[in-house]
Formats: C-alpha cells, structure tokens, sequence
C-alpha cells in the first residue's frame, strides 16, 4: 500500500521549485519561479533557518492566520545552535541543545517548526531521518499535527510533502526525507539513523532509554541534531536535570564542550515565587502569548493552597522542585553542604537503618564540634546486582558505586558486612552509641558479637512517638544551618525525597510509602540525633537509657 495523505503523488510532473537549491542543476535555477525567503544570496544559516520559520503560519490561537514571528529568546537560541564553524562551509558546531522553560511558551511549535526545516527547509538534507519523540501517544500526536497545519497552509511545503496520518509520518520527496513521531518504546527504536531529533517534554519522562537509543544513533550523520525543549523535571535524577546540570557546567566554564548548549529559562529558588516581578526569568513569552492573566490566576491559587505551591513553581516557574509537598526544602538543605571533618579519636553517635531484601541499608555517622556543628558522615549499602538495580529505579547506582558514595552488599543485605564497618569506625572514633530499629536489633548485635565490637545499641522506633522529636529536631538544625553533610549524593538524595505523616495530635513520622524515592539514609540521620542531644545537650544516665 502506497503512502496516503495531503497531496499523494509521486516525483514527475513536480516542479523544479519544490526542490532544494542542492538538487538543482545549474540549467535548472533559471526555472525556479519565485525564491523562497530563505535562499536569498547572502543568509548567513542560522538566518536561514529564521527565515524559513517565520514565513510559516500561526495555525491556532489569538495570532492564528499571520506568519509566525520569532521573539528574541527565540530567535537567540536558533542563532546559538546553528552558528556554524570556522570556514567558508563550516559545519554546525551544536550536537545536543535543549530550550527549558514554563509551560504554554510556545514549546510544541517552535519544536514542529524546527523539525520542518529539517525535513523540508534549508536543513534537509538527502535521505534525512527526522523524529519527534515523546512519552505518550497523545504528547506524540501534538508535534504531528502541528506540522500537518502548517504545511496545509504553506503552498511550497505542501507541493513537496506527502502525509500519512494514521502512522504520524510525513515524506518529503525531492529529498526523500521523513519524518515519524516516536513514543517511548525504546526497544523499537534501534536501527534508525536520525539527522534531526526533538524531544517533547523530556522532563516527564520516566527514564532515559529513549533519548539514549536515539541519541546513541545519531553517529551515521555528518550533522546531527539532537534537540529537547521541555519544563524542568522535579528532581536531580531525572533525564532533563543531568542534561541542564552538564550545561550549566558547560556556561561556567567547568567543562569545555561547544556541541552542547543549553538555554535555561527559571526562576531562582531563593526568589519570591508569587513577586511578578521573577515570572518572566521562566516565562519569556509573558504578557505576549504567554497569557499573564493566567499566570496570575494560578499564583493566587498557589498562595492560597499551599498543596499547589510546587506544582505552580515546577511548571510556571520551571524550578526544579517535586508537586508533592516534600518535608526539606531543597535550598535550605544544600546551605547545610559544607565538608564535613570528623576528627580522628573524637567521640561520636551513630544510627542504621538496616535494609531488607531489596532495600538500601544507611549508617550514619555524626559528630558535634565546638560551635555546635554536626558533622554528617553516611555510609550507604545495596542488594542485589547494582546495574539492574538502577535500571529498575531509574537512579544513578552505577555511578555512586563509582564515586565510593554506595557500595554493594550481595545479593541480600548481610549483617555482617554492616557490623565489620561498625568495628572500623569504632577502633579510629569511639561510638557512644548506636540507633537501631528495635524490630531487627537481635541481628546486628550477634554479629557484633560474633567479632567482639562492643557498642552499645538503643532501640529506636519507627513510629510518631520516637521519630517526630527526632525529625524536628533534624529540621531545626538544617534550618539552622548546623548540619555539614557534604551534599552527600545518596544521603541528598534520601532527604529530598522525604514526605512526612502527621497524626490526629500534630506528630510527624518519615513515610516510605508516600515519598517518591527511597529514604533510608534520611531516616537513620534523623535517629542518629536522638542519643547525640539527649547525652550532648543534656545530662543523662546512658546506662539506664540503653537499658
């Protein structure tokens, strides 16, 4: 069955002017009937690509009917990905660049309009494979049919390009380009060979395998494009955060890498989230047709309902943070990522949280100095094979374990292993003492035992009653700044993960079941306060508290 679509016809008869300036044969070009905007003499090619793009049209909303007009942030990040390189014909330097910034900014049609100068504009090239990819059927039809709109109202694009709707595919035939809109199905995507790649909303996505299989086949290009423009994801784990996290490094100067470029449109997270004043830092399209009134809107309702507060600054304001009301905020427990140092022969406390099967097993280790400081030192243990296990989380594991952050413990959490590292800290810093989930202390204290480490173990609970005065106090000294944890990966990680459960009497406890990731080391931190300011701050018999 052939291809179906808008204008369906082959290659004769098709006039000469639907074919790109490099097919043309020199007799040729004297028959062309009108030069599109975009192949006037003297355009240097990020001008070209503005050129194309603004002579498309708006096809819904209030500028629906006029030629799209590109606003200076716009125009600023074409120019920035298709500067070219040094030379007469240099190629394109920008492989990877990714455009974030609030929702309703004019995303999904920058995106269709780019992705038509790659398929039919002055960016196609012979053979091309171009793709939109996105999370789901519905994210993926968007792009699609954005395209669809403005070809049908573009008397050259449509001349030349051939669609078939029900497989979301357009051709174009001078070139033998296509275009396909992809879903997230990574495993069906190997083999293709793109030269021109857009992600839609990356930063809801659940992994990265499918930005990896596509990005992984760009190489059989001379000059491939993989772009993503999307709001921010909610935390430092997703695809999009480690993409923005390498262009900032990029921006500083901290890495040397002109293929990646990133332009980031966010409000800072210390700023006032309902001041109009920040708005526009993340919504460059605000009072244009990014609709103010509506921003407005949503800020009030924000400020009156505290549960929307997240959601308005991750999708309004395309700051970093979760929907979900979680228990630490993120900047008041990064002024806490002060190096920690834990002097050699000093005293401290400890807590563990011991893991199960599957679970990840934290000690933490703390120390108070003179200035009433807490230095923070986790140690973190996995089950299990850590590759799989973080392709089944979808967090960097690999990486950790790396970095000497995570370390694998077999395929179960094994006691043994946790109590050996107990006795080496114990022979260099005497332990005073050592939090332990009541339910699981018979465990640790035979293997304690079993190589003759005494350290004395205080049965902590898990519920409201032993966990709130050890949360709050855990948030008072974070907001106090009276904590140095080393912006500790694995333990950050835990704590901004952290939703807390109140009781009917206003208790507060951790809750595994409601956070988004996992908490353990978060929680043996908080349990590690509860021996250390009732024997630091105040006198008590140890004796009769272990008992």
């Amino acid at each position: 069955m052939g291809l179906t679509g808008l204008r369906a016809k082959g290659l004769k008869g098709r006039s000469k002017r639907s074919m790109p300036e490099w097919m043309l044969q020199p007799s040729d070009k004297k028959a062309v009937e009108r030069q599109q905007p975009w192949e006037r003499e003297g355009l240097k090619r990020f001008e070209k690509v503005v050129a194309f793009l603004e002579d498309l049209m708006v096809t819904s909303g209030k500028e629906a009917g006029r030629k799209l007009r590109l606003r200076p942030f716009q125009v600023e990040f074409v120019k920035a990905v298709y500067r070219q390189g040094p030379g007469r014909i240099g190629t394109r330097l920008v492989r990877t660049a990714v455009l974030s910034m609030g929702r309703k900014n004019g995303k999904t049609q920058l995106a269709a309009a780019l992705a038509l100068c790659h398929l039919c504009g002055p960016e196609v090239e012979s053979r091309g494979e171009i793709y939109s990819c996105a999370n789901d059927r519905f994210q993926a039809a968007k792009i699609f049919d954005e395209m669809v709109a403005m070809i049908q109202r573009h008397p050259f694009l449509a001349d030349r390009t051939n669609i078939c709707r029900h497989r979301k595919e357009i051709e174009d035939f001078p070139s033998g380009s296509r275009y396909a809109a992809l879903t997230s199905e990574p495993s069906t995507k190997f083999g293709l060979s793109p030269s021109f790649v857009v992600y839609d909303e990356l930063g809801q996505a659940d992994n990265r395998a499918l930005f990896d299989a596509m990005d992984s086949a760009l190489g059989a290009r001379k000059e491939p494009l993989m772009m993503v423009i999307s709001t921010q994801a909610a935390d430092d784990h997703a695809p999009l955060s480690q993409l923005i996290d390498y262009g900032l490094q990029v921006q500083r100067g901290e890495i040397d890498d002109s293929s990646f470029y990133l332009s980031l449109h966010t409000v800072p997270l210390d700023a006032d989230a309902f001041d109009p004043a920040m708005w526009e830092l993340a919504n460059p399209a605000l009072g244009d047709f990014r609709s103010l009134p509506d921003v407005e809107r949503l800020a009030r309702q924000a400020k009156r309902m505290p549960v929307q507060e997240n959601s308005f600054r991750n999708l309004i304001l395309n700051q970093r943070v979760a929907a979900e009301v979680r228990f630490f905020d993120r900047t008041a427990w990064m002024n806490c990522a002060g190096e920690p140092k834990i002097v050699p022969g000093a005293k401290v406390y400890a807590a563990l949280d011991l893991g199960g099967t599957r679970d990840l097993s934290a000690l933490i280790i703390i120390q108070k100095d003179i200035d009433d400081v807490f230095h923070v030192v986790p140690y973190c243990w996995l089950p299990g094979d850590v590759e799989e296990r973080a392709a089944q989380d979808h967090v960097p594991y690999t990486q950790w374990q790396r970095e000497g952050y995570i370390s694998a413990i077999g395929r179960t959490t094994d006691p043994e292993v946790i109590a050996r590292k107990i006795a080496e800290i114990n022979g260099v810093n005497p332990i005073q003492c050592l939090s332990f989930d009541r339910w699981r202390i018979a465990d640790l204290q035979r293997e304690l035992d079993a190589i003759g480490c005494r350290v004395p173990l205080i049965p902590h609970g898990q519920g409201f009653r032993d966990m709130s005065p050890a949360i709050n106090c855990l948030d008072r000294l974070v907001l106090q700044k009276r904590i140095r944890h080393g912006g500790h990966p694995v333990l950050t990680w835990c704590a901004l993960n952290a939703i807390v459960t109140r009781d009917p009497a206003g208790a507060i406890k951790l809750d595994k079941s409601k956070s988004t990731g996992r908490i353990d080391a978060v929680v043996a931190l908080a349990m590690s306060f509860t021996p250390a300011l009732l024997m630091a701050e105040r006198p008590v018999d140890i004796e009769a508290l272990i008992a």
